[in-house]
């Protein structure tokens, strides 16, 4: 190597090769303190009924049909399931009025399914049942005391595109660090305390779902990843695919997201804990700027 290929940094008497692996802290510091601003454009989609007026052009735009606007004009009503949404800005894009605008917000995880559904107006169309209101208080006290300390899961890929790969493996970088929360991805279903489930669950993982479900000693939590292993996303109706992780097993979270981010699957990993309180309630985020998530006590 030449002289003017080495670093002007090595040319120091005093430099030491660690030198080059010290820095500022990278680690977010998310969720025991402020989330940082996402790289990117924001994705989630926030209605505004004052706003809208009724055009549809969003429900045609909607690849996963997660939109569903019936009438037309002010009375009309306007109806988004965020647990088929793919958060491909599309309905923001088409929107003639601005009814439909992008917000950067992440903490959508959920424990109910109702509560992922924006509904104004008078809309149609089933909702999924609630949890009662005592029962769900009760388990999430029995989740703190059993798994308060440690948890330990393993994630299983029930069909996926990869995508929610990626953001789960990126929980294990320095950048997130997830262990640093006392929280493990094991190999082994026999070592874990739940299981955190991408994909739409084709026809052909089934059993393998199934059996890992099983070898997961008792209690355990299943934690539902993406549009897909909430329901189906865009493969929702293929004769090769369940429709999401409820179809097999019983879930205690469902994370939005195509695919959420990393904060995003923390903050669900952490509302299956009861460390935090839940944000979302009826398609519906409280107003106002975020510092740092609300823990429990």
């Amino acid at each position: 190597m030449s002289e003017t290929e080495v670093p002007p940094e090595t040319r120091h008497s005093s430099y030491r090769p660690a030198d080059r692996v010290r820095g500022p802290i990278v680690t977010h510091p998310f969720p025991l303190g402020p989330a940082r601003p996402p790289a990117g454009p924001a994705r989630t989609p926030a209605h505004s009924a004052q706003r809208c007026e009724g055009t549809g052009a969003c429900a045609l735009a909607c690849p996963t049909q997660a939109i569903d606007v019936k009438g037309k004009g002010r009375g009309s009503s306007f109806r988004l399931d965020l647990g088929r949404c793919v958060f491909c800005r599309a309905c923001v894009e088409v929107c003639p009025t601005g009814a439909l605008q992008a917000r950067p917000d992440f903490e959508l995880a959920v424990t109910d399914l109702r509560d992922l559904i924006v509904m104004h107006g008078s809309p149609r169309g089933s909702v999924a049942p609630s949890v009662p209101e005592r029962m769900r208080a009760e388990t999430q006290e029995r989740v703190r005391r059993l798994f308060g300390g440690s948890l330990a899961l393993r994630e299983v890929d029930a069909g996926s595109c990869n995508g929610c790969e990626v953001e789960v493996s990126a929980l294990a970088w320095p950048n997130y660090d997830l262990e640093r929360l006392g929280i493990h991805l094991v190999a082994s279903p026999r070592h874990a305390d739940g299981l955190l489930v991408t994909g739409p669950v084709t026809v052909n993982m089934r059993l393998a779902l199934e059996k890992t479900f099983r070898a997961t000693p008792e209690p355990k939590l299943v934690i539902a990843v993406g549009a897909c292993g909430i329901s189906g996303g865009p493969f929702r109706g293929s004769p090769e695919v369940l429709g999401g992780v409820a179809s097999v097993l019983p879930v205690d979270v469902w994370v939005p997201g195509c695919p959420p981010r990393p904060e995003a699957l923390l903050y669900g990993i952490w509302l299956a804990l009861g460390r935090v309180e839940q944000r979302l309630r009826r398609g519906e985020l409280p107003d106002g700027e975020r510092t740092a998530p609300a823990r429990k006590a």
